[in-house]
């Protein structure tokens, strides 16, 4: 089983919040690969993993970092495939490491979710591969069905609660 996205972390302290995206791929049956490349301690590692992502059948990069946050920007630099840049709450707030992220010059895009949001850069993820997958295409469908399942669901859980000046 070849991967088709990678997740890269700058360091392994960042698992916790990207665990969520691998078992999101997990979930949908996408093979995947997680490493811990560093824009500042490994940069030769990280230019051979960008420089050959697509020959190795990569189609779509999540990489997060905290603080300076310069490894989705590095890895996007190097290639052409998509990178979902995942800023880690590492140091004031994660602010410092969004706006690293999110403001990139213009040609060197990478798409930026939110502060730990890796969950939201897998269903991106999710939805990039849906465009030429007919399966996963299947699978992301039945997932939003199931979301908007979740909140109906709760709204009536919600209906049940009482309180004297409650209205509805």
């Amino acid at each position: 089983m070849k991967p088709k996205v990678s997740i890269i972390m700058g360091s392994t302290s960042d698992l916790p919040v990207m665990e969520k995206a691998a078992a999101l791929l997990n979930e949908f049956e996408i093979p995947f690969e997680i490493n811990a490349l560093s824009a500042h301690r490994t940069p030769r590692e990280v230019e051979q993993f960008a420089s050959n992502a697509d020959q190795n059948g990569i189609k779509v990069i999540i990489a997060a970092a905290g603080m300076a946050a310069h490894l989705p920007g590095v890895i996007a630099s190097m290639t052409t495939i998509p990178v979902i840049g995942v800023p880690i709450n590492a140091s004031l707030d994660g602010m410092d490491a969004l706006l690293a992220i999110v403001q990139m010059p213009p040609g060197i895009p990478v798409a930026t979710v939110g502060i730990n949001g890796s969950l939201n850069a897998a269903i991106l993820t999710v939805q990039i591969l849906a465009l030429s997958d007919e399966k996963i295409k299947i699978k992301l469908a039945q997932y939003k069905e199931d979301l908007k399942k979740k909140i109906v669901e709760a709204n009536e859980q919600l209906s049940k609660v009482k309180y004297n000046f409650k209205t509805n």
